[in-house]
């Protein structure tokens, strides 16, 4: 990462700034949501009262990178478990080194807010992150089953 790289929190000021950044995410998955769950992201993403959170990964000023994380309580510790739920890195800001990055500042923030563990869930398809992903955490072989309502 360059001098001119900064991980931060994102301001009420910048959601035109942070939403083609969740829609490429969430275009990278091949899906969508409906446009008031993009106001209502935002809307928790900046309410204190909200256990969900948001970093930016800047480079020059510019928002290139974000970090949706969530703590949730746990039957297995009594500290909270942090949920990092998506992760994305504008294309042309890619191996800059800004997923470590934005995974490292949720790994800081966790810590520092007392939680047991960080937890994250990646497409069996999607190599390039788990290569980054397998450096950083361990794979411990679970499988998700979920139902949709």
């Amino acid at each position: 990462m360059s001098a001119t790289t900064v991980i931060r929190p994102l301001r009420a000021d910048e959601r035109a700034d942070w939403q083609p950044l969740w829609k490429g995410y969430l275009d990278f998955y091949k899906t969508s949501v409906p446009p008031e769950t993009y106001d209502v992201t935002w809307s928790r993403l900046q309410d204190p009262g909200e256990r969900m959170f948001v970093l930016g990964a800047t480079v020059g000023g510019k928002l290139v990178g974000i970090v949706h994380y969530l703590y949730h309580r746990s039957c297995w510790t009594v500290a909270d478990y942090c949920y990092l739920q998506d992760l994305f890195v504008a294309p042309e800001a890619r191996k800059l080194g800004l997923g470590r990055a934005l995974i490292e500042a949720v790994y800081e923030r966790a810590r520092a807010d007392g939680a047991s563990r960080v937890h994250w869930l990646t497409h069996e398809t999607n190599a390039t992150a788990r290569a980054l992903y397998d450096t950083l955490a361990d794979r411990p072989g679970f499988i998700q089953y979920r139902k949709l309502f």
